[in-house]
């Protein structure tokens, strides 16, 4: 269970907003989208990663005190890890995509063997 950040009680994972005070606790219109809030008078920017690399675009920044993108720059980040594929599935992507050329490199071929073939 998670807890309020204004009153402490009790609130699932899925609330949109305190049961208790209600505060709003997810992004409006996002349900899944977490809205981080800064604790007491700091601004969220202070410790925020995309604010330290100067990749943020939020209109309240550097004084946003609620934000959804927020990422803490003392935690680790995650890492998305890259597909791995195999030879034969990267092979069959291949052909799908330039099966055509191969159809008309291989009509030229045959054109000039049988070119050759009649002199």
């Amino acid at each position: 269970m998670l807890e309020c950040p204004r009153c402490h009680q009790p609130v699932g994972a899925q609330a949109i907003a305190c049961p208790h005070c209600h505060t709003v606790l997810k992004a409006h219109g996002h349900p899944g989208i977490m809205l981080y809030r800064a604790k007491g008078d700091e601004y969220l920017c202070d410790t925020c990663t995309y604010h330290e690399d100067d990749t943020c675009n939020f209109p309240q920044r550097p004084y946003a005190k609620e934000c959804t993108l927020y990422q803490d720059k003392t935690q680790p980040t995650t890492v998305l890890k890259a597909y791995t594929l195999s030879r034969s599935s990267l092979v069959k992507t291949w052909l799908r995509r330039n099966g055509g050329w191969l159809v008309l490199l291989g009509l030229i071929v045959v054109s000039i063997a049988m070119v050759l073939s009649g002199r």
